[in-house]
């Protein structure tokens, strides 16, 4: 395997710059452009050690910066590492880069050094994606279950399922491939309640994959409503800052305006959109239809109403329209005299908060709203793993293959074609882990990481 470089810090103006060398070379590499004040050559130093010096290429010195090596096995990759600390400009930077391929090296590729640790077992598939959650973990409930994913909990759980599976298989294997031996029949009965016990373990997990996929992602949210009732207003509010213009000429928002809001620990994905009415203006209309396009698409939407006013038809027109879909209502306005209340909205089954976006009051409720809604309450952030969509579907379809065999049970068939239907559960567990991994989706996985990790 080659030894390959990257800058792992971003590519952006800061204190330091960190740029990575790993593989079979790399001490040899750093040997070639470091050079320690200390006298003490690369070659020399011990793993897990620093020490200062100039970058030097060409007889030209590029920077002062530390040097710290790790050997192999024991670093991130697996291999020998040599990071390269600079300052933090995106010049300098890349002129060390550039230094560490003109010495050797060559540009690693995305997700590259955490490709490396799962080639090198240092960290399962599992773990390694969880690398990814961690860096863009957006509150600390992601952050948490992420660290969780990285500590492994994720990969034991599905192993002990997956190991289970293959005691069973081997249990049917033996009673099938040696009729001679005196060997316990497998009862049908026992065999049921462990299948069973399995898919009740992946279900526990598809369960906190949906839970976990809103901490991680946030939640798509539309704010719609007809024109002039504080849609404008409420998301200024949900952010902190004047995001949308707020005039009491109705129309102001012609096209959708999208920023992401935190409610507690949920990210909202704000989405502004057009008051929602016939309009003769060309532009406005194009809005309008675009604020219906995402009232559809949106997990979740916020219909604001204006509660110094009396509902009317496009108000109802509204509530008709976001009948099937998760939704909260909201009554803006209230500093002003009530002409509408919660009654009014009983018949439609919604979440109804009362706000005063002028007033900067009511957002807690709302946050109250949207955690009941998504059933977010009492998630135990010890229990909460993350997925990706590849995990779930590995988990789906090992369900799927499970539940197969135990119809096939129930129905009497032979034990051959349930072992097939066993052996196909744990061949999604295992390529879940990545221990039966095919080349092509590990590579996938890591295609979606940022080059330097």
């Amino acid at each position: 395997m080659s030894t390959v470089c990257a800058i792992s810090t971003p590519n952006a103006v800061g204190g330091i710059s960190v740029i990575r060398i790993s593989g079979k070379d790399a001490i040899k590499i750093a040997e070639k452009i470091f050079v320690p004040f200390s006298k003490t050559p690369v070659s020399q130093m011990c793993g897990h050690t620093c020490t200062y010096g100039r970058v030097v290429y060409n007889e030209r010195t590029i920077d002062d910066a530390v040097l710290t090596v790790f050997l192999e096995p024991k670093s991130y990759t697996g291999e020998n590492v040599a990071e390269i600390s600079c300052h933090g400009g995106i010049f300098v930077t890349k002129e060390v880069l550039r230094a560490c391929i003109e010495s050797g090296a060559e540009p690693a590729g995305p997700g590259e050094f955490t490709k490396r640790a799962f080639l090198n077992g240092k960290l399962s598939l599992t773990q390694a994606e969880a690398v990814m959650d961690i860096i863009s973990a957006e509150g600390k409930q992601a952050l948490s279950s992420a660290n969780l994913a990285h500590e492994g909990i994720l990969f034991k759980k599905i192993k002990s399922t997956a190991d289970e599976l293959v005691r069973i298989l081997a249990e049917l294997a033996a009673w099938v491939d040696y009729p001679e031996e005196d060997l316990p029949s497998v009862e049908n009965e026992t065999l049921k309640s462990s299948l069973s016990a399995a898919v009740s373990q992946l279900d526990k997990i598809l369960c906190d994959y949906d839970s976990g996929l809103i901490f991680r992602e946030g939640i798509d949210t539309a704010i719609v409503g007809r024109a002039n009732v504080g849609k404008s207003s409420l998301m200024n509010m949900l952010l902190g800052f004047d995001r949308s213009i707020v005039t009491d000429v109705a129309g102001t928002t012609r096209d959708v305006i999208e920023e992401s809001a935190r409610l507690g620990e949920v990210v909202l994905k704000l989405s502004d959109t057009a008051g929602i009415r016939q309009t003769d203006d060309l532009v406005e209309s194009m809005g309008v239809d675009l604020a219906l396009k995402r009232l559809e698409n949106a997990r979740l939407i916020i219909a604001v109403f204006d509660a110094s006013e009396e509902l009317n038809s496009e108000d109802t027109e509204l509530l008709d329209k976001i009948s099937d879909k998760q939704s909260i209502i909201v009554l803006n306005k209230t500093d002003l005299q009530a002409k509408i209340t919660p009654d009014n909205f009983k018949r439609y089954n919604k979440p109804v908060v009362m706000i005063s976006a002028k007033e900067q009051k009511g957002k807690e409720e709302l946050e109250k709203a949207v955690l009941s809604l998504f059933k977010l309450n009492n998630i135990n952030s010890d229990a909460t793993v993350f997925a990706n969509e590849r995990q779930k579907i590995c988990v789906e379809r090992a369900k799927n293959s499970l539940e197969l065999a135990l119809n096939a049970l129930s129905l009497g068939e032979t034990l051959d074609a349930v072992t097939v239907t066993i052996s196909k559960a744990c061949d999604h567990l295992l390529e879940l882990t990545g221990e039966k991994a095919t080349e092509a989706v590990v590579e996938q996985v890591f295609h979606n990481f940022c080059v330097g990790k």
